[in-house]
């Protein structure tokens, strides 16, 4: 059974509803060759710089009320499926609750099943930022999806992540826990898992990867104990426990361990073609000489 993307096709004709009333800004950005940058994409944000990547970022509540026109559909109850204002990418989804919840609590039970519900129908890269010093832009939970075709690679790190999963590469020397996702929603020649089970094996090795960090746990602790950065495909699913949100001038979220970078003004490229994107990210996660990789099946 395969997935028929009309979340992401209804993403990219609500976007082009946006457009035209001036809901939606996208970034103009460039990509940037660099000696040393491979496999990472580096690009150069030519647009003004956006509210959310300001000091101190926007004070209102984007999504209390969040804008109608970017609206793509409603998850259930609890939760709503938005296209980000600010896309660098056509159709980058966010999954939101309707209702406050804080961007630095425990994800629920409640937000994987809104999860499930649009990778049963759309796949691509997850990812998630816990609080600001994990790069998070607004304090009000959301989920974000980078849509992919079926059997398109996810993001630029994608290989290294299966490679270490396989023995086949070295762990990095920060903080991290990864793992093989349990129940991929494709299986050739097998039924398709249901959304309650995707759920529940997301929330499984959510919680599982969370204890592996020292990040708490929900039954006990009230928060996560430290900042983190959660991603995750069809095949993998990758926590990194962060210690801060910038370096040499970069703002560094989840995507920057997916391999992409994004260079601003105040961005110290210099900085960046002597010490390499590797540096770059392990300035920013938390040192560990212990990295957890976990082979779930």
């Amino acid at each position: 059974m395969e997935r028929h993307g009309r979340f992401w096709q209804a993403a990219l004709q609500r976007s082009e509803e946006a457009l035209e009333v001036g809901a939606l800004v996208p970034l103009t950005t460039e990509v940037m060759a660099g000696r040393g940058m491979e496999p990472f994409v580096l690009r150069r944000l030519l647009s003004r710089t956006p509210k959310h990547l300001r000091a101190g970022g926007p004070r209102p509540n984007p999504f209390l009320p969040w804008e109608p026109s970017l609206q793509v559909d409603s998850l259930g109850e609890d939760h709503v499926l938005l296209l980000n204002k600010f896309p660098v990418q056509p159709g980058h989804l966010l999954v939101i609750t309707q209702q406050w919840q804080p961007q630095g609590g425990w994800l629920q039970p409640t937000d994987w099943g809104a999860v499930a519900q649009v990778l049963a129908d759309t796949g691509g890269l997850w990812f998630f930022n816990s609080c600001a010093a994990a790069g998070a832009s607004q304090p009000h939970r959301h989920l974000q999806l980078l849509p992919r075709k079926a059997g398109s690679v996810s993001c630029p790190l994608a290989p290294h992540l299966l490679a270490q999963l396989a023995g086949e590469q070295s762990r990095w020397p920060w903080c991290y826990s990864l793992g093989r996702r349990l129940l991929p929603p494709v299986v050739a020649g097998r039924q398709k898992p249901s959304r309650h089970d995707v759920a529940q094996e997301l929330n499984q090795l959510y919680r599982e990867h969370a204890a592996h960090l020292g990040l708490g746990d929900p039954a006990g602790d009230p928060q996560p104990r430290h900042p983190y950065n959660l991603l995750f495909d069809d095949d993998w699913f990758l926590m990194v426990r962060r210690e801060r949100e910038h370096c040499a001038g970069f703002s560094l979220n989840a995507l920057g361990f997916a391999g992409y970078l994004l260079a601003t003004t105040g961005s110290d490229l210099k900085w960046l073609e002597q010490h390499g994107p590797w540096r770059l990210l392990q300035e920013v996660a938390t040192p560990s000489s212990d990295s957890v990789v976990s082979r779930l099946r």
